[in-house]
């Protein structure tokens, strides 16, 4: 693999160099330079006074750029593909396809930049991060629109992932705050030391359905602890990645701390087999996911890789009906199940009927458009309806079929819509019982009691999330107890768990060890240099003399 660290050719409207310190951290960029690379970056400056429901597209498709070392600069190819909004079918934007070369490029001066970020004090390292978190909130109606433009999801739903991300990012500030080893006497005149040291350069390859929010689970902690960061986006939504760049830049980043290569496959191979990246976090599909990290750790990298889920909700009859009903419905409907911690089977404790009734209530009501959201592209809405087909022709009862429906509002009628669907008298065996279908689509599986609800959980391959919906404790520690998940709610449709409390499943929903945000993610993104020291001789002796 060819590596040079010269300077990419720039884009003639592009910024150039930014106005940087000769000293210590980057000053953040000063307003002519913020306002030509929010340009660059497809930023029309929103105003913060914008309708809350459907969404606003761009006005003219962005044509996306690599960010590489300070600048945003074209590909060594022409190669592009055009991004489609879920919303309409409409092209909002174009992305490139780097080749290895480009890969190669941002991977050199990231590299070089590291250097002097890693020596940087960790506290003038969070003084960044605290600006980008001030950044993102001033902008974060922008972001919330450019995301749900290209992912299809709600506005509420994309400044909900952008909140998340700041949350995240407030963890990584925090960092200053914890001691970042520690040193003991371990013998008379002898102490042993630990030191957190970053890794280098480290990599995030991210998907179609955060495009905010799981790289913000992943740039701010690799940031704080002194690594650059390489991030490539899905090609399906590179759009708002180009904004947290630029917003980054603004803060007052080192120019190559952080760097944007968009692509495919080829950009992909070229970071898991580069070896001068120490390390690569992943989130899509399982898969995806499995292959990410056989082919990361076979070139001898740390690789972290999150997949997908078959996520189980199980209701009892004492569950209450109207708190219960609302969870059920926005935990498979958020999003438009297009996320690894929907409820995508709902385990049916006894007579449940008033829930279920009142589900199916709600799922008929759900509007799209404001209330539920786009699926991505129409390969995978074709995909969803003929699953719902073959659910129905191995004798599921569709209670609610959400095939066919549109919003109110014609302007979105060309996008890809599929409702709020909800399958009874699944078999836990069947493909909607036990595959990952990642749609709006909800299977409710009949059982006994609570211990067959637990084994059909179990038995999944899959093990992110699982909810218990009770009024008794008992039931719900027996759950938390017994069921085989990373995640476990109790009255809680969607347990996602707040920082500090980390984010990451089990079974073959992660490869690799470790978390992908809280505490267990500084163990992956940096090493432990251990230092034994003596002064003077002493008289006692032991083994260690």
């Amino acid at each position: 693999m060819k590596k040079s660290a010269s300077r990419p050719r720039q884009h003639a409207g592009n910024l150039g160099r930014f106005p940087r310190a000769r000293r210590g951290l980057s000053p953040p960029l000063p307003g002519e330079a913020t306002s030509r690379l929010r340009r660059i970056a497809g930023s029309p400056g929103i105003s913060q006074e914008l309708p809350l429901s459907f969404v606003r597209l761009p006005e003219s498709p962005i044509r996306c750029k690599n960010l590489v070392g300070g600048a945003f600069v074209d590909v060594v190819t022409k190669d592009t593909i055009p991004v489609t909004s879920p919303w309409t079918g409409a092209v909002i934007g174009e992305v490139p396809m780097s080749r290895a070369a480009d890969v190669d490029t941002a991977v050199a001066l990231a590299k070089k930049a590291s250097v002097g970020w890693a020596a940087t004090p960790l506290r003038e390292r969070c003084q960044v991060l605290y600006r980008f978190r001030d950044l993102v909130l001033r902008d974060l109606e922008m972001l919330a629109h450019r995301a749900a433009s290209e992912a299809g999801k709600t506005v509420a739903e994309a400044r909900a992932g952008i909140l998340k991300g700041v949350e995240v990012t407030e963890f990584a500030t925090a960092l200053q705050n914890i001691p970042g080893g520690s040193v003991m006497e371990v013998s008379r005149g002898v102490s042993c030391e630990i030191r957190r040291e970053p890794l280098g350069v480290v990599a995030g390859i991210v998907p179609f359905n955060f495009p905010a929010m799981v790289p913000l689970w992943m740039i701010p902690n690799a940031l704080a602890l002194g690594n650059s960061f390489v991030l490539k986006p899905s090609e399906k939504v590179p759009l708002t990645a180009q904004l947290l760049g630029a917003l980054l830049a603004e803060a007052g980043l080192p120019e190559g701390v952080f760097s944007l290569v968009n692509g495919g496959v080829e950009a992909v191979d070229t970071i898991l087999d580069h070896p001068d990246i120490q390390a690569v976090g992943f989130v899509g599909s399982t898969a995806i996911a499995r292959k990410v990290y056989e082919r990361g750790s076979k070139a001898g990298k740390r690789v972290l890789a999150l997949g997908g889920a078959k996520n189980h909700l199980i209701v009892t009859p004492d569950a209450d009906v109207d708190m219960t009903a609302r969870a059920v419905l926005d935990s498979f409907t958020g999003c438009a199940g297009q996320r690894c911690m929907a409820a995508s089977v709902l385990l049916a404790v006894g007579d449940i009927e008033p829930v279920l009734a009142k589900v199916e209530e709600l799922a008929k009501n759900l509007a799209l458009g404001s209330g539920m959201g786009a699926i991505i592209d129409r390969g995978a809405l074709e995909r969803l309806e003929a699953a719902i087909g073959r659910a129905e022709g191995e004798g599921a009862k569709l209670l609610v079929d959400g095939r066919g429906k549109k919003p109110s509002d014609s302007s979105y009628t060309g996008g890809n819509w599929l409702g709020a669907t909800l399958l009874d008298g699944v078999r836990p065996d069947s493909e909607a019982g036990c595959q990952e279908l990642f749609g709006p689509i909800l299977a409710v599986v009949r059982v006994k009691n609570v211990t067959e609800a637990l084994q059909i959980e179990n038995a999944n391959r899959y093990g992110n999330a699982c909810s218990v919906f009770t009024t008794n404790g008992a039931v719900a520690e027996a759950v938390a107890a017994g069921a085989k998940a990373a995640m476990i709610g109790v009255n809680v449709g969607v347990p996602v768990p707040r920082e500090p409390f980390s984010f990451g499943g089990m079974g073959e929903s992660k490869f690799g060890h470790g978390d992908i945000t809280g505490p267990s993610s500084i163990d992956f993104w940096t090493h432990n240099k251990k230092i034994t020291r003596k002064w003077a001789p002493q008289d006692d002796q032991n083994w260690m003399s």
